[in-house]
C-alpha cells in the first residue's frame, strides 16, 4: 500500500483566441482529465478567457535536452534540398548561397 497522497501532475496549455498558438500556462495536481480540465479552468481561465485550454498527464510528455544526445540537435544539413544538382536555365537569376 503506498502512502502517497498527491494526485497526478497535469500540465495546462491555454489558447487565446483560435489559430493561435497554445502556450504552456502552469501545472495542477487532479485525479482525472475531468478533475484536470476543471481546476485548469478555476485557475488558469478566471481572469484571462481563454478560447481554448489543454490538460495533459506531465507522464505522458516525452522530452529531450541537449545532454542526452548533443548530435539530436545539430543541423541536419540536406545538399539534395539544395538546387546544386539541377541545370538552371539561361536567363533565370537564382541567389545559391
Amino acid at each position: 500500500m503506498s502512502n502517497d497522497t498527491q494526485l497526478d501532475l497535469w500540465e495546462v496549455f491555454t489558447q487565446r483566441k483560435s489559430g493561435t498558438p497554445f502556450i504552456h500556462a502552469g501545472s495542477l495536481h487532479a485525479s482525472d482529465n475531468e478533475m484536470a480540465i476543471q481546476n485548469a479552468r478555476d485557475v488558469y481561465a478566471r481572469r484571462d478567457k481563454p478560447y481554448a485550454l489543454w490538460v495533459v498527464p506531465s507522464n505522458s510528455i516525452t522530452s529531450t535536452t541537449p545532454e542526452d544526445n548533443p548530435s539530436f540537435f545539430e543541423s541536419s544539413e540536406k545538399a539534395y534540398r539544395h538546387p546544386k544538382f539541377y541545370k538552371i536555365p539561361k536567363g533565370v537569376s537564382v541567389d545559391i548561397d
